[in-house]
């Protein structure tokens, strides 16, 4: 696809392998302190796939790394372009659910275990401190016992190496050389000024990089407030999920559960899935509302083969008349 390159990782070091119109003579984006989008894990929701790691996108400029979201297996992807978590900056985490959240623990596990010394901001909603927490808690037997070399130098305590921000309302805050925004979107749909609507958080985040704007839906149903976020953004990073495919296939699953979910559940699930996700065709109208320049689709549920995703860019485009593309691991932007 145009406009992309796919890296390999040679050596411990990223080699840009250029294709398309992106790779024009002299643009090396990284001798240009541009950032690159890189799409870590395309799955989206908490089955595993076989072919797409849980959801992970990073902001890549040089060796430093910002995750958005941080799904099972990130580390890992990280590696894969030659990176290591050491790396990792900051972490952007746009709701608790496990699948956006479960590579936390092993990057920070990891990262204590190569004794980072530079310290990694985790900004997320409320309860990010009390996951963080956590997982420093259940890291006590690891840290404690070492290396098992008695009298040598342990590494850094790993609460010395992670700090979170807790982003309790939208707003707009500097990191790095760039500006963040967020916006509550519509992945929760608790009543307003009930205790859980104060609790529990879900945000999109825009990105307002040196040379170009990137928004990130985060896992949402329709939301106006992700449009207004998106405006005029050059990069629309969203979630997408056929909805109708997954009730069916989920239905089809739990038939051959030796104990199958009760009717109740399934409805909730179901209900969820269609209040707090969007379409192929909710994904165009909002980048056609928003303005936006181009669709990357990012943890999408649906039908892999080709005709499927064909499809799916089909319908993006009977909203949307800009560039769309359902995203790949590891697919560079």
């Amino acid at each position: 696809m145009n406009g992309f390159r796919n890296f390999a990782a040679v050596g411990g070091l990223a080699f840009a392998l250029c294709t398309g119109s992106a790779c024009s003579e002299g643009s090396d984006v990284r001798a240009e302190a541009r950032y690159d989008l890189v799409t870590l894990g395309t799955s989206g929701g908490p089955v595993p796939s076989p072919v797409r790691s849980q959801p992970a996108s990073a902001l890549v400029r040089g060796q430093s790394v910002f995750l958005l979201d941080i799904g099972d297996g990130t580390s890992g992807q990280l590696a894969k372009i030659g990176l290591r978590t050491e790396h990792v900056e900051a972490i952007f985490i746009s709701h608790l659910h496990y699948d956006h959240t479960g590579g936390l623990a092993a990057l920070m596990g990891l990262r204590f275990q190569t004794d980072a010394q530079n310290e990694m901001v985790v900004y997320g909603p409320p309860g990010t401190q009390a996951l963080v927490d956590g997982i420093l808690a259940s890291m006590a037997p690891g840290v404690e016992s070492g290396y098992a070399v008695p009298g040598a130098r342990q590494p850094t305590h790993p609460s010395q190496q992670v700090r979170v921000v807790e982003l309790a309302h939208a707003g707009s805050l500097e990191v790095a050389d760039f500006a963040v925004t967020t916006a509550e979107n519509t992945h929760y749909s608790f009543m307003p000024g009930t205790p859980q609507a104060d609790m529990f958080k879900s945000y999109a985040f825009r990105f307002d990089l040196p040379q170009r704007s990137i928004v990130y839906t985060g896992d949402t149903g329709p939301s106006e407030a992700v449009e207004v976020l998106a405006e005029g953004a050059d990069i629309l990073l969203a979630e997408m999920m056929d909805i109708d495919w997954t009730v069916e296939t989920m239905a089809e699953v739990n038939r051959h559960r030796a104990q199958p979910l009760p009717a109740p559940v399934m409805e909730g699930m179901e209900q969820h899935l269609r209040a707090h996700h969007i379409t192929a065709e909710q994904v165009g109208e909002m980048a056609a509302n928003a303005g936006v320049d181009r669709v990357i689709v990012t943890h999408f549920v649906g039908r892999g083969d080709e005709d499927g995703l064909t499809g799916y860019v089909s319908s993006i485009a009977e909203r949307f008349s800009g560039d769309a593309v359902i995203a790949s691991d590891m697919d560079t932007f």
